[in-house]
């Protein structure tokens, strides 16, 4: 079968499952796994085999960072760390300067907590600053989407970004690094938005229903900043310090320092000591029991699961579109010249990811499937001329894409936030696609300006 029918085939299973039958990107990715790798070729008695082997390759790439991530979003919502860095950021930039201080926080959270949980946890600030001032409630509303949703879509250890990093082949360091460079003024262009439609759209107080239960009164107070940093800083440290150190230091791996320092710059080993961290903040503020300090690790835990789930899944169905030889029927359709060229396959990426986006509405599994086919179509060596991080970013951008009523984001930031379906869409819908086309144009003229990254 013609490995281009069977690229169509795959993403009309994913995209179908997902939509119609509403059964979940772990069902939808696992199904187009197994068909791709039936229809493939190669011996029967393998294809079943060689989809598992891909599924736990991918598992035992990202499970462990996964997961320690759950646990450090958790304990930093538990202890008050989230809190402290919320209302440090407020102080910094002062109420005035609501806006720039919520877009600072989400974008800060969002890195080690996933999106909706940052939203849940930023919405009542900005309640409560709209009451008090009685005006901007949309501008802070937007703020907080601009920063959370960039970090949660570029910078790791979240599931879509740790996914492309590991599928193209990018190191930790530099996705979180070039990420963070391209993604802070992307939010900052965000906020831009932010203030333009918060003059178009108003809000009556009297439409701002308790949506969250309030606070409750808390009988010990929040950690230092240091200490709520802390679990978010030091796998980055960690890990970039090895990268830099070989980098413009010298590596000699026979000294003891570096076999320390590459020890505890593995992306795995640095995220099990950030989430101890976590846990340890955590135990000294609230003093948890064993059994409740148990459980909440085991509720992490739980929600973690899944997430591994469907990204193994994902990279079970991107190494069977390799084994489909997906790539090389994707370039005899162009010229071999243009076919290699990054900036071109940025493109392609981005345009995947785009369209995936708006056909079953959630970014992440845009993600997962379009670096998937992307990284069929690197060519070996330095052919592409490019770094393969602005292949990562230019499909997470293109995953921000056109967010409507089949994406779950929609609905939290309407719903949470008490605004009507044609209100999220002139915000929501609007701030995103303006984040996906800016994101893009500034990671291409990175890419021309500092082709290799570092």
């Amino acid at each position: 079968m013609s490995p281009l029918l069977i690229l169509l085939i795959g993403i009309l299973i994913v995209v179908g499952i997902i939509v119609f039958l509403r059964l979940g990107a772990f069902i939808a990715l696992l199904t187009a796994a197994v068909v791709v790798s039936l229809l493939a070729p190669g011996d029967w008695v393998d294809k079943i085999p060689r989809m598992a082997t891909a599924f736990g390759n991918t598992a035992g790439a990202i499970g462990l960072v996964i997961a320690a991530a759950t646990i450090i979003g958790r304990c930093l919502l538990l202890s008050g760390g989230a809190d402290r860095i919320v209302s440090s950021t407020l102080k910094l930039f002062g109420q005035e300067k609501g806006g720039l201080a919520l877009m600072s926080s989400g974008f800060i959270l969002s890195v080690p907590v996933f999106f909706d949980t940052v939203f849940y946890l930023l919405v009542p600030l900005a309640q409560s600053m709209y009451r008090q001032t009685g005006k901007n409630y949309v501008r802070f509303l937007v703020a907080i989407a601009a920063g959370a949703v960039i970090t949660h879509t570029l910078v790791p250890p979240t599931p879509g970004p740790l996914f492309m990093a590991d599928a193209l082949n990018v190191d930790m360091t530099t996705m979180i690094l070039i990420g963070g460079i391209i993604g802070f003024p992307c939010a900052l262009i965000g906020l831009g938005y932010a203030y333009w439609i918060d003059g178009k759209i108003k809000i009556s107080p009297e439409r701002l229903t308790e949506f969250l239960p309030k606070a409750k009164e808390e009988d010990s107070p929040p950690p230092s900043l240091f200490a709520s940093l802390l679990p978010i800083a030091l796998p980055v440290l960690l890990i970039s310090g090895v990268t830099f150190g070989g980098r413009f230091l010298g590596e000699d791996y026979s000294s003891p320092f570096w076999t320390i320092m590459l020890e505890l710059g593995d992306k795995n080993v640095a995220m099990l000591l950030a989430a101890v961290a976590a846990i340890i903040v955590y135990v000294r503020q609230k003093r948890p029991s064993f059994d409740d300090l148990s459980h909440e690790i085991q509720l992490s835990l739980s929600s973690g699961s899944v997430i591994i789930l469907i990204t193994a899944a994902g990279g079970s169905f991107g190494a069977m579109l390799k084994t489909a030889d997906v790539g090389t029927a994707v370039q005899q359709l162009f010229s071999a010249e243009a076919a290699s060229q990054g900036l071109f396959l940025m493109a392609i990426g981005y345009g995947l990811a785009f369209l995936l986006k708006i056909a079953q509405g959630s970014g992440t599994v845009a993600m997962m499937a379009a670096s998937s086919m992307i990284a069929a179509l690197i060519p070996p060596g330095d052919a592409m001329g490019i770094h393969p991080v602005y292949l990562a970013l230019s499909i997470g951008f293109g995953s921000l894409g056109i967010s409507w009523m089949n994406d779950s984001g929609f609905w939290v930031f309407s719903q949470m936030g008490g605004l009507t379906e044609w209100e999220a869409i002139k915000t929501w819908t609007a701030l995103l696609a303006i984040l996906s086309v800016a994101g893009f144009l500034m990671t291409i003229g990175l890419a021309i300006v500092l082709p290799n990254a570092f």
